[in-house]
């Protein structure tokens, strides 16, 4: 018999209400904000015109400090004291999104970074990225997918650390410094 193959389902744009069943308690606390090694990653969600994006929403998931990948359970369920590895964070009135997270080590010697997918209004899909620690030049200059990119597009993967240790990194949907997006086919 042969194999029946169906058209995938279509991308649709989230709506005034995709909120319901997305949030959940602490969602933007991938650590408690006063453990160890905690720290702030924040930035803001801009449209192609240059200005701030009040309903969208940033997914991150990252490994933790010591570069293993959390199998814990409870991503949705914070127990204040398991890394999960995930967050997820609404963009609030100024398009400004933040998580307490610690910094991502590097796995096998690679530059440590965040995935990350941003949900937004008028996307038919889901934009998939990264966000790169910006600590180690050796690393990152090694890093695949950062060579394989002109220098201004390598810029808008690498989040810039604040005095305070927190990591700053804007996220640009069209438009001139558009952030790198990824394809998964």
């Amino acid at each position: 018999m042969p194999e029946k193959t169906l058209p995938p389902t279509a991308g649709q744009t989230i709506g005034p209400f995709y909120a319901f069943g997305l949030e959940y308690d602490r969602m933007q606390q991938v650590v408690h904000p006063f453990s160890p090694g905690a720290i702030v990653l924040g930035g803001t969600v801009y449209d192609g015109a240059g200005s701030p994006i009040p309903d969208s929403m940033v997914e991150i998931f990252g490994a933790d400090a010591d570069g293993s990948i959390s199998r814990a359970r409870g991503a949705r369920r914070r127990d204040d004291h398991t890394f999960t590895g995930f967050g997820r964070s609404f963009t609030n009135d100024d398009g400004h999104y933040e998580f307490f997270t610690r910094n991502p080590g590097a796995d096998a010697g690679k530059a440590p970074f965040f995935a990350a997918i941003v949900f937004a209004r008028g996307l038919p899909d889901k934009l998939h990225t990264r966000i790169y620690l910006p600590d180690d030049e050796a690393a990152l200059a090694a890093d695949p997918l950062l060579a394989s990119l002109t220098p201004e597009e390598r810029a808008t993967l690498i989040a810039t650390r604040l005095p305070d240790g927190s990591l700053h990194h804007d996220i640009r949907l069209q438009g001139e410094g558009e952030t790198v997006f990824l394809s998964f086919g």
